[in-house]
């Protein structure tokens, strides 16, 4: 009897271990950091040859050939090319040796990642699988995602207050100098599940708003998961500095190609702190979160969100009442701020007759707009409408109220040109398009 209780209990205990050690086998997979070991292989053989080419060479074939499929994506991501990593490394001896230590510690993070993983799985328990990998990039990314894949740029991602910047100049030291000092080791765990998270919803469209809530949701449901504050240096400031930060945003998310002053960039902008978007998003997400008396639905929500949908969109921006009044508001306002075309100096659009011998066309606007910004393109009718002209001879009026373009017009001739939203106030805020259409006579 005791034989078979004993045999019994081995059985039991072997399934046991051995489901413990396929979940673990299971859980490491999902982090793969080969291609920080291959860097630096690659890395201790550049640093010793003085032949670029051969250096070049070194980093394609020992790195770049036998990188993951992560490396592979990060690359394409970021456009970062076998020349630009040379470049870095001849440039900033001090900087890698100082992160080299720090990136050798992606294999004991790894478990600490799974960990952050399961925790997201405990709020969201739809969780699909995705990958990490650690890769080396160009510092042009500390982490971003593809389609499932999360990619960690390690020489940022990992760096911490005692990584060796003095090589670097101007903005890019101050931003390194202000990010480093967070020692964005320390929250590497809560960086990939925000990343995580990202591979978890739907595309976002290119415009300033879709783009704050998707990256807001990967910030509030990160920081909810692991239950500690955002590392963002963006989100404290924007809560200390809520309504200034709120009122620019309302204005700017309407501005066409404005993304670099709130996302990704050291674009100078209003505050001095880059990635506001970031506080915008997960402002409007605490708001939403905090209003719902389903909280785990709120979570599945916002990580759902089907940015092509307008009206969801709109309704999650409504529930959150984060704006100072609706979109619909907030955009009317934003038109009557626009500048417009008042009118063409030697003729009125899409006249019939406009005399083919003129050599000039001014367009005047409603206010002085900034001098420098400008922009032309073809009509509806493509580049065979467009005129001949000289773009060394286009010219601003002294007090930048009009702008000259030179033409050469032919008889009997249908034109168009495109004056687009380029053109811009010294506030920066954008022109309304304008199509100048018109025919020459006889």
């Amino acid at each position: 009897m005791e034989r078979v209780l004993m045999k019994k209990f081995l059985v039991i205990l072997l399934i046991v271990i051995t489901a413990s050690c396929q979940n673990k086998e299971v859980r490491q997979v999902n982090v793969i950091t080969s291609d920080i070991d291959n860097f630096w292989t690659a890395y201790d053989l550049i640093v010793k040859e003085r032949d670029s080419i051969k250096q070049i060479q070194l980093i394609d074939s020992l790195y770049i050939q036998k990188g993951t499929i992560g490396l592979e994506k990060i690359m394409e991501a970021r456009g970062y090319t076998a020349e630009e990593y040379v470049e870095l490394i001849n440039s900033y001896p001090n900087f890698f040796s100082s992160i080299r230590p720090n990136t050798l510690k992606s294999k004991q993070l790894a478990e600490e990642l799974n960990v952050g993983l399961e925790k997201l799985k405990a709020v969201y328990p739809n969780l699909k699988p995705a990958k990490i990998y650690f890769t080396m990039g160009c510092m042009r990314t500390n982490g971003t995602t593809m389609d499932s894949l999360v990619l960690i740029g390690s020489e940022l991602a990992m760096a911490d207050s005692q990584t060796d910047i003095s090589e670097f100049e101007g903005q890019t030291k101050e931003w390194l100098e202000t990010f480093f000092s967070s020692n964005p080791i320390d929250n590497l765990v809560l960086l990939n599940v925000h990343e995580y998270v990202h591979t978890q919803q739907k595309p976002q469209v290119n415009n300033l708003l879709s783009i704050a809530i998707r990256e807001g949701v990967a910030e509030f449901v990160s920081t909810l998961a692991m239950n500690i504050p955002s590392a963002t240096p963006a989100i404290d400031f924007g809560k200390k500095n809520a309504h200034a930060v709120r009122e620019k945003f309302e204005l700017e998310m309407f501005y066409p190609n404005n993304q670099p002053k709130w996302f990704w960039s050291n674009f100078p902008n209003d505050f001095g702190v880059r990635d506001l978007g970031y506080y915008v998003g997960y402002q409007m997400c605490e708001n939403y979160y905090d209003q719902a008396r389903d909280k785990k639905e709120a979570i599945k929500k916002m990580i759902e969100l089907d940015y092509t949908n307008e009206a969801e969109i709109e309704g999650f921006v409504k529930k959150a009442n984060y704006f100072s009044t609706s979109l619909d508001t907030l955009y009317q306002r934003f038109e009557n701020k626009r500048p417009f075309v008042k009118g063409i100096r030697q003729f009125k659009n899409n006249s019939q007759k406009v005399d083919p011998n003129i050599k000039q066309i001014t367009i005047e606007f409603s206010e002085p707009l900034n001098g420098h910004n400008t922009g032309v393109d073809f009509g509806e009718l493509g580049q065979d409408y467009f005129p001949k002209n000289d773009v060394t001879k286009r010219f601003w009026s002294e007090d930048h109220t009009a702008w000259t373009i030179s033409v050469e017009l032919e008889s009997n001739t249908r034109y168009q040109i495109l004056i687009s939203n380029n053109f811009r106030t010294s506030q920066d805020i954008p022109l309304r398009p304008y199509l100048i259409d018109f025919k020459t006579g006889k």
